[in-house]
């Protein structure tokens, strides 16, 4: 697991402020703040962007040899804290954030192989990036965040 980071908690800190100062309506007609959530299959890595601007970098794990994840743009369409797979034997997919029919962006407790395919078709995460993208996904709302996955 690795060490707490202060600059994690800031930037955490920082893209939550910016989507609950949207969610306050602050009484000014402006666009609601976006995130988006850019997956590259090929690098292995989730960009997240919130307003256009790079607020994390993270290893992932998606689809290993003989399955398949799904590419386009996603809008999430549920979330849950924990859910077990119905598909693969009640797996754990801790902090779910589903974006197309059952694929979810979550986390994993098979840290060692992010950075390379693994999964069964989801997009994997470290249990702390997971939690923070869930947390990010509820603070700026399924209307605000897209998800992106590329080759």
């Amino acid at each position: 697991m690795p060490a707490f980071s202060f600059s994690r908690l800031i930037n955490l800190a920082g893209a939550v402020l910016i989507g609950a100062a949207t969610l306050l309506g602050a009484g000014r007609a402006e666009a609601a703040s976006q995130m988006v959530a850019r997956i590259s299959i090929s690098a292995q890595r989730m960009l997240v962007l919130v307003d256009g601007r790079e607020a994390f970098s993270w290893k992932v794990s998606t689809a290993g040899r003989g399955y398949s994840t799904p590419t386009g743009t996603f809008r999430p369409t549920r979330l849950h804290e924990m859910w077990y797979s119905r598909q693969y034997d009640n797996a754990p997919m801790p902090h779910s954030v589903f974006f197309f029919h059952g694929y979810a962006v979550h986390a994993t407790d098979a840290v060692k192989k992010l950075g390379r395919p693994a999964s069964h078709g989801c997009v994997r995460l470290h249990p702390d990036n997971a939690a923070d993208f869930f947390t990010l996904v509820e603070t700026f709302g399924i209307a605000n965040t897209a998800i992106v996955i590329t080759e």
